[in-house]
């Protein structure tokens, strides 16, 4: 009994989910203004280190949890969840970066109306994604468990919906852009932002899970 009242119990690792999901919006909101003020280059400088310390800040957070999940002995869900679950999160604040990095590496002259769109999927996103990690730690609750589903659902749609955009991009990209290395640059912009909803869909699927197995 004295062994077990010693060793660590639970961590503190809904709050740390929720704090990592705060960052992402973070980031995804620096990079929607990033895209807004594009032609500005004293602001397109300052929202790329607005993305940037977001996604440091998201890294923190994923060391913070992995340092807990070894030295935690009991974790409110699964071991495996908890690693998975904030690890995908993490490669949406990666990829925000990755996107905003890669505007600035292949010298991107514009936006175009396809950044602009799938840039608002993923802002959306990342929002029901924050939305559904904020309803975590009730998921034994019925209708708490009910309302995460729901936004998983409607994180999967968003999704499509940018797959859709996607596509239209790509196929108005190689129809009508003459200049090759154009085509280059943007279709890596938008297979990057389409990415994006991708991770959050995998992170809905994470939590679709968590809530099957825990409710």
């Amino acid at each position: 009994m004295i062994f077990g009242k010693l060793l660590p119990r639970e961590g503190n690792f809904f709050e740390l989910f929720n704090q990592h999901a705060t960052h992402i919006v973070t980031a995804a909101h620096a990079f929607r203004n990033l895209v807004k003020n594009y032609a500005d280059p004293v602001l397109r400088e300052k929202y790329n280190q607005d993305v940037d310390a977001a996604e440091s800040a998201a890294d923190s957070i994923t060391r913070e949890v992995n340092r807990l999940l070894h030295t935690t002995f009991i974790t409110p869900i699964d071991r495996e969840q908890i690693f998975s679950l904030i690890n995908t999160m993490d490669d949406v604040a990666d990829l925000m970066q990755d996107a905003a990095e890669t505007m600035a590496l292949y010298d991107v002259r514009n936006m175009t109306a396809e950044i602009e769109r799938l840039t608002d999927l993923c802002v959306k996103s990342v929002e029901r994604l924050k939305d559904a990690v904020g309803l975590l730690h009730d998921i034994g609750d019925a209708s708490t468990a009910q309302a995460a589903l729901k936004t998983c659902e409607e994180i999967d749609q968003l999704e499509s919906d940018a797959d859709r955009v996607m596509r239209a991009a790509m196929s108005k990209l190689f129809r009508e852009e003459p200049d090759v290395r154009e085509v280059i640059k943007l279709k890596a912009i938008y297979e990057l932002l389409e990415t994006v909803t991708d991770k959050c869909e995998d992170v809905a699927k994470l939590i679709e899970g968590v809530i099957l197995e825990n409710s």
